[in-house]
């Protein structure tokens, strides 16, 4: 069936589904009399330990057994990934220290010192290539602002005819909209480059003049222009600045025109070459994924430059979201990346907070995934110390309301400085900032004890100030953690009931290991994990067990876990597909479950924002709920629903499934009914309800049955009276099952 002939339909079955999830998530209330079986126990598995089973992952379970399996994964660096590395490769940025970010994917204050001769230029063609056109785009920004101010910059920007001419023709040409800067140079560059995009490249013999229907082009541009001007009597200055420019755009387009042909290598080269405007103009045509062209062939540093020259910071945070989908989908070693999930959720860092786009990529790297089976106080160390969270939750700014730095005293005080703290400050009464109390809160509310911890504010004053001089060096040059005693509240301070004695950045270790070893923090931590893993709300017998372990095993993840996966309320009747999947589970299981082939990730990096969970998006310190109300509507079924059509379709660019080889050998019969079964039993491995069934026949069988005999349209795979049958619509089947109750739950 068409998706356009059953729209209604679709959206009816889409709406039925999200009136019966909340039944459908209700625990039974019979519970089976026995265990279940091998498979059932597989499946249960994978959908807990994994972003979901792929074809054949049933299977290998079930052969290996379902214990040695668990246990496996718990020990990520037994199995071999190379497969994934080799996916992650042309990722450069997941290699690179917060440093050699900053250094080759600079922020606009990096830029502003470069352009205010307080940094030099950097020497390196590519990195220069970033920061020319990173400064014609501030320098363009502040010709926008100085319009109309004195001599020269009215020559420089064209009257308002030039400009409206000019943009119409480019908006002609290209159907597109340009940067809405006015500048004819500019819009004429545009209109090159969208003219070189369509015509890809040229035959080289001779048939074609490229260079001449540029110029053509181009000074036809210049008559329409011309004519829509009263011909003056004599030329001003503006205008002769105007017929200058528009010479030099001529030379620029004929450039611009003939990069597609080049080889990669000299299309790299020329492009390193080209003057600011020019190189500014394809940075803009880049945007949004067009001008693909352009990028065919080059090496990945070149691709990441010419991205880099449009967006610096969108290069790092794009790439570290493509590799979070990446790893989802390919991963041998599932439950390490589920697990690394989990902990950056529940150490949450906002991508889009400033400089944290430099330093999330050494955070999930270096602070999260090589602790994430570990100790949970070695976690915790390694999270306070991260720039990424300190600059998150702003206690790299925190400075003691006593300290030498807030006193305004001296690094090296000379011989004469004298007086008390109070007529010090009277001398001195600039400070940089003050206490910051940000991280002192969520570490006990969010990170350790919870909301409900025993804490008072009190405690976190104190905390606040136990925690002064934990900053960053250099952040935003890419610089990691120092402690700067001259920004620490000395004296002693009192948290929980316990005397910190003054010595320096060990304040905040003995802090640290307090709330680690906790009862309240082995208690909140077992919950969270139960909520993953069992359900959203676990057994409290379950968590009890499962503190009792953290605190006897000193805080091990990895013991805590298994005292999790060896429990009987892991394995029971009632938490088998119990939890929703958020919007990121939901799209890593349906493409892992197609078997489908990623060529491009970032369109399903898209699908995670219309979601409603974009990747290191969450703002607030909480990160993303795991529980099904904030997960569960009509519109956001919907919207799934719409996604699982299209990814079985082919609708996801970058994305190709083989709808026909998920049904077998039942694709090329004529009875769509057979075809369903396979489905179900490859994508919902057999698991689907009445209710689900007969939804999905309704939609197959949309014009209604007649007796015995089906009166479905032919191209929905039945036969209609008198009529030869077709092979079924697979992908619509497909998808179809993605977009079931069962299958968004796991």
């Amino acid at each position: 069936m068409r998706l356009g002939r059953t729209k209604l339909v679709v959206f009816l079955f889409c709406f039925s589904l999200a009136c019966t999830v909340p039944q459908l998530l209700a625990k039974k209330k019979d519970k089976a009399a026995s265990s279940p079986d091998d498979q059932r126990r597989a499946v249960h598995a994978l959908n807990r330990l994994t972003f979901g089973p792929r074809p054949g992952d049933v299977q290998q379970v079930m052969a290996m057994g379902v214990e040695r399996w668990i246990d496996l994964q718990m020990h990520p660096e037994k199995i071999d990934d190379t497969a994934l590395n080799a996916r992650l490769e042309p990722l450069r940025t997941l290699r690179m220290s917060a440093r050699e970010i900053a250094e080759d994917f600079p922020d606009g204050q990096e830029i502003t010192q470069v352009r205010n001769g307080k940094k030099p230029m950097p020497s390196d063609p590519a990195r220069r290539a970033v920061f020319q056109v990173q400064l014609a785009r501030q320098e363009e920004k502040k010709e926008r602002k100085e319009q109309g101010g004195k001599n020269g910059v009215a020559a420089a920007t064209p009257d308002k005819a030039v400009s409206a001419q000019a943009d119409a023709s480019t908006m002609a040409a290209s159907g597109a909209t340009d940067d809405a800067s006015g500048n004819a140079p500019h819009a004429a560059i545009n209109t090159a480059m969208n003219g070189a995009m369509s015509d890809a490249t040229n035959s080289g013999d001779g048939s074609n003049d490229p260079v001449g229907e540029a110029k053509s082009t181009a000074q036809d541009q210049d008559t329409m222009a011309a004519a829509a001007l009263p011909s003056p009597t004599k030329r001003t200055a503006g205008e002769k600045e105007q017929a200058r420019l528009r010479e030099e755009q001529l030379d620029v387009d004929l450039e611009v025109r003939q990069l597609p042909s080049l080889p990669p290598d000299q299309r790299f080269k020329k492009i390193l070459s080209m003057p600011a405007e020019a190189q500014l103009a394809l940075a803009d045509s880049l945007r949004g994924g067009k001008g693909q062209e352009f990028l065919e062939g080059l090496t990945p540093r070149q691709k990441e430059t010419l991205l880099a020259m449009n967006n610096p910071g969108g290069v790092v945070t794009g790439e570290l979201a493509q590799s979070k989908l990446l790893r989802a989908v390919y991963s041998q070693r599932q439950f390490e990346e589920v697990m690394t999930d989990f902990w950056c959720n529940h150490f949450n860092v906002f991508m889009d907070k400033g400089l944290d786009r430099l330093m999330l990529t050494s955070y999930e790297r270096d602070v999260i995934r090589p602790h994430a089976l570990g100790k949970f106080e070695d976690l915790l160390v390694a999270t306070a110390k991260s720039p990424a969270m300190l600059f998150y939750l702003d206690n790299w700014l925190s400075v003691g309301p006593n300290s030498a730095q807030a006193l305004g005293i001296p690094a090296h005080p000379g011989p004469y400085w004298r007086g008390s703290p109070q007529q010090q400050r009277r001398q001195n009464p600039k400070r940089t900032s003050g206490l910051n109390e940000n991280y002192g809160r969520e570490l006990m509310e969010l990170h350790t004890l919870s909301v409900n911890g025993g804490y008072s504010q009190r405690d976190v004053t104190e905390v606040a100030k136990v925690f002064t001089g934990w900053t960053i060096d250099k952040p935003a040059e890419g610089g990691g953690f120092k402690f700067d005693p001259r920004m620490h509240e000395p004296g002693p301070k009192f948290v929980l009931g316990h005397k910190i004695k003054p010595k320096g950045e060990g304040e905040g270790l003995e802090v640290l290991h307090r709330l680690a070893t906790s009862p309240q923090t082995a208690h909140f931590i077992s919950l969270k994990l139960a909520q993953r893993f069992v359900s959203d709300d676990p057994p409290p017998a379950l968590v009890d067990r499962m503190a009792k372990t953290f605190l006897k095993k000193k805080g091990d993840i990895r013991e805590v876990l298994e005292t999790l996966f060896h429990s009987p309320e892991f394995w029971d009747d009632t938490t088998y597909r119990a939890k929703v999947k958020t919007p990121l589970e939901f799209v890593a299981s349906a493409v892992r479950a197609t078997g489908a082939e990623i060529d491009d990730v970032q369109p399903l990096v898209g699908q995670l924002n219309r979601m409603g969970m974009p990747l290191y998006g969450a703002q607030p310190p909480t990160g993303y709920s795991m529980k099904a109300e904030t997960w569960v509507s009509s519109s956001a079924l919907l919207n799934r629903m719409n996604f699982a059509l299209a990814l079985t379709s082919g609708k996801i660019k970058g994305v190709k499934v083989d709808a026909a080889q998920l049904a077998g050998n039942s694709a090329s019969l004529p009875e769509a009914t057979a075809t369903l079964a396979t489905l179900e039993a490859s994508l919902l491995v057999g698991g689907v309800s009445q209710q689900t069934h007969d939804s999905i026949v309704a939609q197959i069988d949309a014009a209604g049955k007649n007796g015995a005999q089906p009166k479905l349209d032919n191209k929905a795979g039945m036969r209609k009276p008198g009529g030869a049958a077709r092979p079924p619509d697979v992908s619509t089947i497909a998808g179809l099952l993605l977009g079931s109750p069962e299958f968004q739950r796991r």
